[in-house]
């Protein structure tokens, strides 16, 4: 089975991404940390029941990793493009404690999984070998926390709670029957829509938002 375990909003630069949220939700997510080893960093915020938010962009002082990095930073050109059409809430991470299997079975879509970080705390994750987003953001990341599940401690609770998600794409009843295969705990809903597009809808200090 396969469990939300975070929220992407996938940045150009940082301060787009926190400045963006910012807009969404009236909450200034706090720095969380830099990925050495993906030459990438992020901001994070507790969303409830063991989820949370990700705002990641490329470190530029990061180093280049000596393979494809995730969530498309290899492709600045199309985060861009992404992030100019409103394509801002890009994408989600399942985690899972079989990702050998799951891979192994749909390796066109997840690609292979990747032994991060050389420290700790380690964990599996599964990179296509473009580094894109697999289906182009309509399926999930896998992360494989090896029996050690992120510790929510670490991630500031500001208050807000995810109430739903939801995925616009050109074809719904594929996207849902994959949910159904890969026995998705609590998948995001799927509408019609022209491309990959996600609402979030948050419950907020100062009321529900929603995060695009």
């Amino acid at each position: 089975m396969l469990k939300l375990d975070h929220i992407t909003v996938i940045a150009p630069t940082l301060i787009e991404g926190v400045a963006h949220v910012q807009n969404c939700l009236n909450l200034d997510v706090p720095f969380g940390t830099r990925h050495d080893y993906m030459g990438t960093h992020n901001h994070r915020l507790q969303l409830g029941n063991n989820v949370y938010l990700e705002i990641v962009a490329l470190d530029p002082d990061g180093i280049k990793p000596g393979r494809a990095r995730w969530f498309g930073f290899d492709n600045p050109e199309k985060i861009r493009s992404d992030w100019n059409d409103g394509r801002r809430l890009r994408g989600w991470v399942a985690s899972t404690d079989a990702i050998d299997s799951v891979v192994s079975n749909r390796r066109a879509i997840f690609g292979d999984k990747v032994y991060l970080p050389v420290i700790n705390p380690t964990f599996d994750f599964a990179i296509p070998k473009d580094g894109s987003l697999p289906l182009d953001g309509a399926a999930p990341s896998l992360i494989d926390h090896r029996g050690d599940p992120t510790s929510m401690a670490s991630i500031p609770d500001l208050g807000a709670r995810l109430c739903s998600l939801t995925l616009e794409h050109p074809d719904p009843a594929v996207i849902g029957r994959l949910y159904r295969e890969l026995s998705i705990d609590h998948p995001p809903s799927i509408i019609q829509g022209a491309c990959v597009r996600y609402r979030a809808q948050i419950e907020t200090p100062t009321g529900l938002k929603e995060l695009t």
